[in-house]
């Protein structure tokens, strides 16, 4: 009987499911839109891929990207948290839906919390990459708004 060879490099774990995948890269998204690594966020996009924003021209592309994720940072966007509720997944490609919330600070020094959901379009290419990735706000309750 024949043992399969292992090479000493060989990763002994098992291959992460898809849906672990996409939630580790939002985390890794959020992180560094949280820390001002916008380079680093913009490269979870394909190289024609696209990010939506609310009140923004669509960006198309990483470096048009990294530009409009560093314009919401600097118009005061903070605290960015992300949760997955849905993955679907069929070969390369996967769409995952989520909710956000943020802290957008103004120039006056208040704050005004925002929520939402959100739909991210994903392709592997060899590593999952984000091929769009759109958000809109929900309505605060009143509690939300006195800031």
């Amino acid at each position: 009987m024949y043992r399969p060879y292992l090479s000493p490099s060989a990763d002994s774990r098992p291959f992460r499911d898809v849906e672990s995948q996409l939630r580790d890269l939002t985390q890794d998204f959020t992180t560094s839109f949280n820390t001002g690594n916008y380079d680093h966020a913009a490269g979870l996009f394909a190289s024609d891929g696209e990010l939506m924003a609310p009140r923004q021209e669509p960006a198309y592309g990483q470096k048009p990207v990294e530009r409009l994720l560093r314009q919401l940072g600097e118009a005061g966007y903070s605290d960015l948290r992300m949760e997955t509720t849905r993955v679907e997944h069929s070969g390369d490609i996967a769409m995952e839906v989520g909710r956000f919330s943020l802290v957008v600070r103004k120039a006056d020094g208040t704050t005004v919390p925002e929520r939402g959901k959100y739909v991210k379009v994903w392709r592997r290419l060899g590593a999952w990459r984000l091929m769009a990735d759109c958000w809109s706000g929900s309505p605060l309750a009143v509690s939300d708004r006195a800031a």
